[in-house]
């Protein structure tokens, strides 16, 4: 990947933020093996480093893994870890549920990110991996959610941290684009799975009141392998003419929440589950948000219309311009995938 389809050469550092993740080693092996040699694994101290360092001994004599620990919250740390790179994905995410908490891990970090990079002058592009979840889903009239769906305008009403700050991220480095000539690229994947991780992603259902109550129905869910992932993120990072650009990532064969609740109960575990029809879905997020608007807050609006059209609401995905636009394919496909995947959590059951 070396030739004129590369915006970088193989010796150009890297950066990887967030390394220590789910995505994160997949990233840096994906990264490994289209040959670039000088890579940053960006982590926090308390991080478990068990899978990059096991990356580390496994590359070639000529490949560098380089593991850096800090806090992006540090200018300082990120003036060292930014000096001299060509190209940054900026993986690091925001698990709190605190608003502020949040904005904090995702967008003042993120700025002292852009602003070290500003700093040193040698920026190729800025890669910031997001997510589905800034999409304003309510508003997707024609029943696709492609990278023309518009964003969350009020993400702050609904309680969710997680939308309001990865909203905010992406507006500020498409802020920087404009204002500062940061050249940046930023990835949207939808559900990432994959070994590693063992949760049922919640657009199929939640674990409440005693019950799997499955949500889903007929509606696709957004999966994509981690490693197809993975793979997409490393071409919006070296490949020519998409700066400033959106991708979303999902696989091919996506499918139903239904279908796949059925092949999990049959490869992991059997356990009781009760669908709840979208009409009636939608009714109880309506009323939860309501009651909790005229409580002030006593009930945390946990469950609402934004989150229904979100997760719940019957939708298609595209992975058009991924493949137009950066030449990609999954290399795993979804049967295997979600055959790996069961794999893993059956043996993580019996652990």
């Amino acid at each position: 990947m070396h030739d004129g389809s590369c915006i970088i050469g193989p010796d150009d550092p890297i950066l990887v933020t967030g390394a220590a993740g789910f995505i994160g080693p997949a990233l840096i092996e994906s990264l490994l093996c289209h040959g670039f040699r000088r890579v940053r694994a960006f982590v926090k101290p308390s991080n478990d480093l068990t899978r990059l360092e096991e990356i580390a001994r496994n590359s070639s004599d000529i490949a560098k893994l380089t593991i850096l620990k800090g806090n992006l919250l540090s200018s300082t740390d990120c003036a060292a870890a930014t000096a001299e790179v060509a190209v940054i994905f900026h993986l690091a995410s925001c698990s709190d549920k605190s608003f502020a908490n949040a904005y904090m891990n995702a967008v003042v970090s993120t700025r002292n990110l852009l602003e070290a990079s500003l700093q040193h002058r040698q920026l190729r592009r800025f890669v910031n991996v997001s997510s589905f979840a800034v999409y304003a889903n309510q508003h997707n009239n024609h029943g696709c959610l492609d990278e023309s769906t518009p964003m969350e305008e009020h993400s702050e009403r609904y309680g969710e941290a997680y939308c309001f700050a990865k909203v905010k991220q992406d507006e500020l480095v498409i802020d920087y684009g404009k204002k500062q000539s940061v050249p940046y690229v930023i990835v949207r994947p939808g559900s990432v799975y994959g070994p590693g991780k063992t949760a049922i992603t919640g657009r199929v259902g939640i674990d409440t009141f005693g019950m799997f109550l499955h949500l889903g129905g007929s509606s696709r869910i957004p999966l994509t392998y981690v490693d197809n992932c993975a793979d997409a993120i490393v071409l919006a990072g070296v490949k020519p003419h998409v700066d400033n650009m959106v991708f979303n990532v999902v696989d091919d064969d996506l499918p139903t929440s239904r279908q796949f609740l059925r092949a999990y109960k049959r490869n992991v575990k059997r356990f009781r589950s009760l669908y709840v029809p979208h009409c009636i879905s939608y009714a109880l997020c309506a009323a939860w948000e309501k009651y909790s608007s005229w409580s002030q807050g006593q009930l945390p609006p946990v469950f609402n219309r934004r989150r229904w059209y979100t997760e719940w609401k019957k939708t298609a995905y595209s992975n058009q311009m991924l493949k137009t636009e950066l030449g990609w394919k999954p290399k795993v496909s979804t049967r295997d995938g979600l055959l790996r995947y069961f794999s893993y959590c059956r043996e993580a059951q019996r652990a």
